[in-house]
C-alpha cells in the first residue's frame, strides 16, 4: 500500500467504535452544541499526562457539572464552588487554578455565549492558518486569568493557554479546534466557519514519534513548526482535510500499533 492507502485505511479503521480511550469521548454525552462545545474545551485543557490519569480527572469534572456543563458553567459564579472541585486536582494544576479556570469561563460565556464568538472575534480569513487567531485566544485568556487572579499567572495556568509564537505544539487547543471545526462521526463541525485546512494537527510524542517514522516531519523535538510540517506534508494526501488523520495516528501511536 502506498502511504495515502495507509492513511486512509487507518482514517476509515478508527472510527466511532474506537473512541475510548479518549478525551473526545466526553463531548458525545451531549447533544446541545452549547454542552458539545463547552466539554470539548474543558477536555481538551485537561488532556495531558497518561490517558487513564486525565479520563479519570475529566469523569470528576462531569460528575460535578452535571447534565449540562454550559449550565454548570454559565452559573458557575452564583452558585460557589462545588465541594468536589475544592480538592481536584490534575498533575501540576492545583485545585485553585481549575477555581479559577471556571471562573474565567463563567465570564467568557456570561459575555459572548459561547466561545466560538469569541474565536471568531479574532480569526482573520486572509491568515493561512489558525496560528495568529490561536495566539490571540490563549492571550485575551491569559489577560482575563490575570484578571481575576490578581495579575497571578501560576505554573499550571500559563500551561493552559500556551502560545505558538513560544515553539508550543499547543498540542491541547489544536485538539479542541479540531473537535470543533472539522466533521465526521468523531468531530462536532459546531464551528463551520472556519475551513478545516487552516486547522493544524495536534501533536504530542505519539504523534511525534509515528509521523517521524513516517517521513512526514524531519524534526526531533516536538514544537509548533513540526506541528506545521506534519500539517503540510498530510496536505498531500487530503488538502482540505489534513487533520483528519490525527486520531488514527495518535491511538496508533498511544496503543503502540504497527502503521
Amino acid at each position: 500500500m502506498t502511504l495515502k492507502q495507509k492513511l486512509d485505511y487507518h482514517y476509515k479503521a478508527f472510527d466511532k467504535t474506537k473512541i475510548s480511550p479518549d478525551p473526545l469521548q466526553f463531548l458525545h454525552l451531549f447533544a446541545d452544541e452549547k454542552d458539545i462545545e463547552a466539554a470539548g474545551f474543558i477536555s481538551s485543557i485537561f488532556a495531558y499526562g497518561n490517558v487513564k490519569q486525565i479520563i479519570n480527572t475529566l469523569d470528576k469534572i462531569f460528575l460535578i457539572a452535571g447534565k449540562s456543563p454550559f449550565d454548570f458553567i454559565f452559573n458557575f459564579h452564583k452558585m460557589g464552588i462545588p465541594g468536589g472541585m475544592k480538592t481536584l486536582k490534575h498533575r501540576f494544576y492545583t485545585s485553585e487554578d481549575i477555581t479559577v479556570l471556571f471562573t474565567v469561563l463563567n465570564m467568557i460565556y456570561n459575555e459572548y455565549g459561547m466561545l466560538k464568538y469569541l474565536f471568531l472575534k479574532f480569526y482573520k480569513p486572509g491568515e493561512p492558518d489558525i496560528k495568529n487567531t490561536l495566539s490571540r485566544f490563549s492571550n485575551f485568556f491569559l489577560e482575563s486569568v490575570q484578571k481575576v487572579n490578581e495579575g497571578n499567572l501560576t505554573q499550571g495556568l500559563r500551561f493552559m493557554f500556551p502560545l505558538p509564537e513560544l515553539g508550543s505544539a499547543c498540542k491541547r487547543m489544536n485538539l479542541f479546534l479540531r473537535w470543533m471545526i472539522r466533521e465526521d462521526e468523531l468531530d462536532f463541525g459546531i464551528w463551520n466557519e472556519v475551513p478545516k485546512n487552516k486547522l493544524i494537527i495536534p501533536v504530542d510524542t505519539h504523534v511525534a514519534r509515528i509521523c517521524r517514522t513516517l517521513g512526514l516531519t524531519e524534526r526531533r523535538n516536538v514544537s509548533w513548526k513540526m506541528a506545521e510540517e506534519i500539517t503540510q506534508s498530510l496536505k498531500k494526501f487530503d488538502p482540505a482535510d489534513p487533520v483528519k488523520y490525527d486520531f488514527a495516528i495518535c491511538h496508533i501511536g498511544m496503543r503502540k500499533l504497527a502503521f
